[in-house]
């Protein structure tokens, strides 16, 4: 990990004629976006008590094959009924022998039914690469990401690559929203990524109304309520760099930011729903 003050450093597939018009390589994978693969669970550690985080094995030193911004099907059976989900791996893009998946469940949910009865050993099944953006060093001045909940997810391995990258220079401001300051995900992570020169983070709590209550490293990045018109308006306008945002969290969400960021001054072109 680079040191704070240098420049440092998930799957629908790449649709090969924007790839090919961004100049882009086509999106690498060992893996099959028509094909399920088998994959052992490693590890299940239970964040919230809806929320969980699971380890899968990779052969040897392989690595998944995916690039910023890919995610992954999931396959599950319950009743006999087969159903499928897309999930974006939380694990750096080249990590060695394993890779690691946010999920959130459902108390109606039959994907949630399936995976909470996963334990260390089972077995699940994937599919990819899929996924309409895959991010490019330098690509743009700024980020801005917002995510609700596990919509984190797409940014995590998009801001580890950008800081891992002592060449890439792109400015990010991550925006959590979340409902309570306990049920932030990956606490740790986000202040590691908080130390470098070039990002930010902030978080909205929805169920919060104290800021007493929280940390001190908290306190002044933090605002109470929903993310709305008002404050779209002064993260982006507080940018360093003219932004390109990223959105990811539930459908209502995301409709709402795609409006205020319209209304903030961005164009259609200027973000990405994931």
């Amino acid at each position: 990990m680079r040191k704070p003050g240098c420049s440092s450093g998930l799957w629908s597939p790449c649709p090969p004629s924007a790839v090919a018009a961004a100049a882009h390589p086509s999106c690498p994978s060992k893996l099959s976006p028509d094909t399920f693969l088998a994959f052992r669970i490693t590890a299940v550690h239970r964040l919230t008590k809806d929320t969980y985080h699971v380890r899968f094995a990779l052969p040897g030193k392989s690595q998944l094959g995916l690039r910023p911004g890919q995610h992954l099907i999931l396959r599950g059976i319950v009743d006999d009924l087969e159903i499928q989900r897309a999930y974006t791996p939380i694990s750096p893009v080249n990590a060695e022998g394993y890779f690691e998946v946010l999920i959130k469940c459902y108390q109606t949910g039959l994907m949630s039914q399936y995976v909470e009865s996963w334990r260390a050993g089972d077995t699940a099944f994937w599919r990819g690469p899929f996924g309409g953006f895959c991010y490019q060093p330098n690509q743009y001045g700024e980020l801005l990401m917002l995510a609700a909940g596990t919509g984190l997810a797409p940014m995590v391995p998009i801001l580890q690559s950008i800081t891992d990258n002592a060449d890439d220079e792109t400015f990010v401001t991550l925006v959590g929203c979340f409902k309570t300051f306990e049920g932030i995900y990956l606490k740790t992570f986000l202040q590691e990524q908080d130390r470098f020169w070039n990002v930010r983070t902030f978080f909205v709590l929805s169920q919060e109304d104290c800021l007493e209550q929280l940390p001190w490293s908290y306190r002044e990045k933090t605002r109470f309520g929903r993310l709305a018109q008002d404050l779209i308006e002064e993260l982006v306008g507080s940018c360093r760099r003219k932004p390109f945002a990223l959105v990811c969290g539930s459908a209502e969400f995301t409709k709402d930011m795609a409006s205020c960021l319209l209304h903030a001054g961005l164009a259609e072109d200027s973000y990405f729903l994931f």
